[in-house]
């Protein structure tokens, strides 16, 4: 695998100065927009009585905004409730989104796509974040060292988000297909447990189940690929975005908020991610430190619509598409940048 394919990002002097740099701009940035400068409701404005956001221990920013209150404070003068829902991952940030149980839900980009391509009305108004945050997994004590040798396996992953989409395009890569292996459909942390257990002789992993592991239980990745990580998308139920959109921009003023507040106190976020998820200090900061970008452009646009259209084929090859589906027309349709170009002024 070739250098520029592979990805093992470190905190240097420099990077940190870079960000901190980074993060005292987006701070300022943010606190200038706060409480009157994004567009605010007007006095005749429908306004939501509650607005649902989820929180995932893969979006950062979410655990700090639900930590901080930052956006229940500022909602609080309309009248406006907040309530936070867990998504255990991108499938059920998805389903939270199409039974309408959450307004905003965190899914990395292509679980995004085929949601929208299989009839899921939503939109993605913000990237969260540039993680590498899957990769294929061993055990300490496996021989398996290369994706070739995973034919004939059984390999954990949860369909429908960006391991299980990592895996086929791993596959792929190397002349199989998802036949060639036993796909075992269980939730990220199960994986991360049925590995260990010896369960199944790989796991298509996510952060921070997948530090955990490797921190904890000396497990090994033997394929990584950011170009195979497609970014992470806060995606909207389209009928919010219609009915309230001044509150769209003020959920995502708070989402960067949270934002430029992490690359600032970098510590601090990890205590957070620790906590939230019951995960050691050492774990949250490989997460966070190592293996999560957050010095991105948020709007959704080219570059993540470059990304997507390499996952597509993938949809095409391993049947993923429902009868009719078309994910090519629904990435004409999937981005809504005009809210985060509104808060962050591009």
């Amino acid at each position: 695998m070739s250098t520029s394919r592979t990805i093992a990002l470190s905190l240097t002097t420099s990077s940190i100065s870079r960000r901190r740099m980074l993060g005292l701009t987006l701070g300022a940035a943010a606190v200038a927009t706060l409480p009157g400068a994004v567009r605010r409701a007007g006095a005749q404005e429908e306004r939501p009585e509650t607005i649902r956001v989820d929180y995932a221990y893969y979006n950062p920013s979410s655990l700090v905004l639900r930590r901080h209150g930052w956006l229940e404070e500022d909602l609080a003068a309309d009248g406006v409730a907040v309530e936070w829902i867990l998504s255990a991952g991108s499938n059920k940030a998805n389903e939270f989104l199409r039974s309408d149980a959450v307004d905003f839900g965190s899914t990395a980009g292509s679980a995004a796509l085929l949601a929208k391509a299989n009839g899921s009305d939503i939109q993605t108004v913000y990237i969260y974040s540039q993680p590498e945050w899957t990769a294929l997994v061993v055990a300490r004590d496996s021989d398996i060292t290369a994706v070739e040798q995973l034919k004939g396996k059984k390999v954990a992953a949860t369909k429908g988000t960006d391991p299980y989409f990592f895996l086929l395009q791993s596959l792929h890569e190397f002349g199989l297909t998802e036949s060639d292996i036993e796909v075992v459909n269980i939730q990220h942390a199960d994986g991360k447990t049925a590995l260990e257990r010896g369960d199944v002789d790989a796991w298509a992993g996510l952060d921070p189940h997948m530090a955990q592991t490797e921190l904890e239980q000396g497990s090994k990745l033997i394929y990584r690929n950011i170009d195979f990580n497609t970014y992470g998308f806060l995606n909207a139920r389209t009928g919010f975005l219609e009915q309230y959109p001044a509150y769209v921009e003020r959920v995502l003023t708070q989402y960067e908020r949270a934002r430029a507040w992490i690359l600032e106190n970098q510590e601090e976020a990890a205590k957070i991610l620790s906590e939230e998820a019951s995960l050691s200090i050492e774990v949250a900061e490989k997460e966070l430190y190592e293996r999560t970008n957050l010095e991105i452009d948020v709007v959704p646009g080219e570059v993540h619509r470059a990304v997507l259209e390499g996952v597509i084929p993938i949809f095409d090859a391993e049947a993923q598409l429902q009868p009719g589906a078309d994910a090519n027309e629904a990435l004409e349709q999937l981005f809504a940048p005009q809210f985060a170009t509104a808060v962050t002024g591009q």
